[in-house]
């Protein structure tokens, strides 16, 4: 049948398909719920970080939020306490329908494709198992696509364990809500068990296990209930680092609060599955922990987290503070598992990364693995905050059965060079990206000899890993001083650390070794890298409710609303540059490209990189350079604006959402950080359908780029002055559209840019380096990325 009303009428087959599937119908029925999206980013007012102090991406991004909840398999319910069916094994659902490649009773996340990635199919009920990658004794080759492991839980019989009410109120409380979970099925210590490869005495002391990892990681309880998506959701509860079961069976409940059932978000494709068990060749592994403490409280928690360690272990440790010493002597001087201690009073220069290279980098080597953690603290609402910490800590070092994995895939693969757990789950859909780090970046990369790193990247965000030696050579195998290393206070971004961080995953690859992840809401391990983008699968129509809560919605004008026909910007000047060659102005096309950047470069610098600069004065520069009138520059200005707009594209869905919209009367608002002026780009979104009323916000004209953040002061300014409080921006950008903006505390939504998308897709890298200005290869490659690039989303 098809779809009717206003907004069907204007994007008809945008939201064709939505309209028809249930899940939207389940969705709508449900529309009173407080819900997340993962792409929109509200940046939060009055979180700070301490100034150089940790190595971190600014925290303030870590808040992910909107208003609407999507459930592919299930409503948003509240719970009564009336009992549920018990559970079948290996079924996804009540109907007793199998879920394939999922932990059993795992439902897929809606957006994420149908039940996984285009061109992936899910194996049928009957299918044997999937041999994996060489850990398990397997051939797999490593490029090889494995299916992702079917969990089976394993029917273990626990006893019921503590359910006495003495203890005090807290107890009682306890007490309650853990028959409470049990009566109403929200917790399932079985499927916890099987999902998790943990083991407990009793259930009640499963119960427990989750609701100390549920504050700070994505695990579930059982298939009826996502903690993730409850969290974020009711973000006070995050805050204040509840469990999200625990939140919900004592207060949120009875207020009237929601929860889904449990989903999975990401399938990880080429799983590793390791022996749960100890092998031999682990337990001889010699293995050193680095650990780095700023804050004297970690030493406790370190000490702590490793009571249960699988092998014994050699402490490096290098401490901010010589007060802190006699307390580490205390707690690891006598430890169990430690078998040689070692401590240094060092400055605070080089955050968690300087004293570990200079103090212990030669005594590293000696060892077949190491662990690098460091102490992380953040404030939120007033109150510390350490989820993101206690999240690394628990899959690097205090997890059993996870570090017991770990030590046995690296023993038994030697392809393996570093491990880290997947990206902290409350960070923004762009943060693993070079984001302002490019230029360090560069310098790491001819330091290391290392190739092209793409844009998006995995790396292990907040600088924590275990690693073998030789996985980092070239880094940790050089001499450093403390001098080597910047003096702080340091930014939040953009420095030779925090590229430094992002270039250690391409490092370990450029040595031939691959990554291990442990993906939490699983339990698996993976070499996979596709939790990188897995936020951006799914529709532009499961976003739209989320957009159109803002009253003001601006937009990004280059590959967010208009697309180039071959992709690569400087091809209008290439095309130039060809025919100038050929009048004998210019010795080659390449050559053009270059003047013509480079003088734009020149105002910059002339300028003291203030404001920004017009065409028009880039081509005047042009014609002194090159000896000819300023009336001859002037046309060769207009040729090269005439070649780009001939090549300029609509980016169709997002064009379409615009005019929607407007249609909707929603205040929309174009910004673009570009050279053009404001009648050429307007010209351009003209041609790409855009056919609604807009404010336009050229940096040429402005005066004021996104890209150093003067452009989104002046919009927050113009934003306060209309009295306008709802807003959000759409872009594609992560430095301009997305992390400028939110370190003032703008709403944004990043979309990806066609190179990346290209990428996430798996494509070859191409249109890089030279390449960018080889016709021949923007012929052959540009216009199919262009193409895919066409809708920002990825399974469309």
């Amino acid at each position: 049948m098809k779809p009717t009303g206003k907004m069907i009428s204007l994007l008809p087959w945008l939201f064709q398909t939505q309209f028809a599937s249930q899940a939207r119908k389940r969705r709508l029925a449900a529309e009173e719920v407080v819900g997340m999206d993962d792409n929109i980013v509200v940046s939060e007012k009055g979180i700070e970080d301490q100034p150089g102090k940790e190595p971190a991406l600014d925290d303030r991004h870590l808040v992910t939020v909107t208003e609407t909840v999507v459930v592919a398999d299930g409503e948003a319910v509240n719970d009564d306490l009336s009992p549920v069916d018990d559970y079948h094994r290996g079924t996804g659902d009540a109907s007793g329908e199998r879920l394939m490649g999922l932990p059993a009773g795992l439902a897929p996340a809606a957006g994420v494709g149908e039940m996984a990635e285009p061109g992936i199919a899910a194996p049928a009920a009957d299918t044997p198992e999937t041999d994996r990658s060489g850990i398990d004794g397997s051939t797999t080759a490593a490029s090889e696509v494995v299916e992702p492991e079917i969990v089976e839980p394993e029917i273990v019989e626990l006893p019921l364990g503590n359910t006495a009410r003495s203890g005090g109120a807290h107890a009682a409380m306890m007490s309650q809500a853990f028959m409470d979970s049990l009566n109403t099925g929200l917790f399932d210590p079985k499927w916890y068990q099987a999902t998790y490869g943990l083991r407990f005495s009793t259930q009640r002391e499963a119960f427990d296990d989750y609701l100390r990892k549920s504050r700070f990681a994505p695990v579930n309880p059982s298939p009826r209930f996502d903690s993730e998506t409850y969290l974020r959701m009711y973000l006070d509860v995050f805050h204040a680092q509840q469990s999200p079961l625990q939140h919900y069976l004592l207060h949120g409940r009875s207020e009237g609060r929601k929860h889904v059932p449990a989903t999975v978000r990401w399938f990880p494709r080429e799983i590793v599955s390791p022996a749960k068990t100890l092998t031999r060749a682990a337990g001889e592994l010699k293995v050193a922990l680095c650990l780095h403490v700023f804050y004297v409280d970690f030493l406790d928690r370190f000490a702590k987290a490793i009571e249960r360690f699988p092998v014994t272990v050699d402490i490096y440790l290098t401490l901010a503070d010589a007060s802190f010493e006699t307390r580490a002597r205390q707690v690891f001087g006598e430890h169990p598992r430690v078998t040689k201690l070692e401590t240094r009073i060092v400055p605070n220069r080089g955050r968690n990364f300087g004293p570990v290279l200079v103090e212990y980098g030669q005594a590293l080597q000696e060892y077949d693995l190491f662990c690098h953690l460091h102490s992380k603290k953040s404030l939120y609402s007033g109150k510390e905050q350490t989820q993101w910490a206690e999240y690394l800590i628990e899959y690097l070092l205090r997890d059993t059965s996870v570090i017991t994995r770990l030590l046995n895939a690296f023993a038994a693969d030697d392809s393996l060079g570093v491990y880290y757990p997947t990206t902290f789950w409350m960070m923004p859909s762009w943060v693993n990206h070079q984001t302002m780090n490019k230029g360090f970046m560069r310098e790491w990369q001819e330091k290391l000899g290392i190739d092209h790193i793409p844009e998006f990247l995995s790396y292990p965000a907040g600088g924590m890993f275990w690693s073998r030696p030789e996985a980092m050579k070239g880094v940790l195998d050089q001499t450093w001083t403390y001098e080597d290393f910047p003096e702080e206070p340091l930014p939040n971004d953009n420095s030779m650390l925090h590229a430094l961080e992002r270039v250690l995953g391409p490092l370990a690859e450029h040595h031939g070794f691959r990554q291990l992840f442990f993906y939490p809401p699983t339990g698996q391990f993976t070499t996979d890298n596709g939790y990188i983008t897995a936020s951006y699968h799914g529709r532009l129509e499961h976003h739209i409710a989320s957009i159109q809560a803002h009253a003001c919605i601006s937009f990004d004008v280059f590959d967010t609303l208009v697309r180039r026909e071959y992709t690569v910007p400087d091809y209008a000047k290439l095309k130039l540059g060809k025919m100038l060659a050929e009048q004998g102005h210019v010795p080659s096309a390449q050559a053009f490209v270059r003047l013509r950047n480079d003088a734009e470069s020149t105002l910059r610098r002339r300028a003291n990189f203030q404001g920004d600069v017009r065409i028009e004065a880039v081509y005047d520069e042009l014609a002194d350079q090159l000896d000819v009138t300023r009336s001859v520059a002037q046309q060769w200005m207009e040729l090269e604006y005439e070649l780009d707009l001939e090549m300029i594209q609509p980016k169709d869905e997002m064009v379409e959402l615009f005019n929607h919209l407007a249609a909707q009367g929603h205040i929309l608002w174009v910004i673009s950080d570009s050279y053009y002026n404001r009648e050429q780009v307007g010209l351009m979104l003209r041609k790409a359908g855009i056919a609604a009323a807009y404010r336009l916000m050229v940096s040429s004209e402005e005066q004021a780029r996104k890209d150093n953040g003067s452009m989104w002061v002046k919009v927050k300014q113009d934003l306060a002055n209309e009295g306008i409080s709802r807003h959000l921006h759409i872009g594609d950008n992560v430095v301009a559209d997305a992390q400028m903006p939110g370190d003032l505390g703008l709403t944004t939504f990043h979309i990806l840019h066609p190179m990346d998308k290209w990428a996430a897709l798996g494509f070859p890298p191409v249109l890089h380096g030279e390449d960018a200005l080889d016709e021949m290869q923007i012929l052959k490659w540009g216009r199919l990325i262009n193409e895919v690039g066409r809708n920002p989303f990825i399974g469309e």
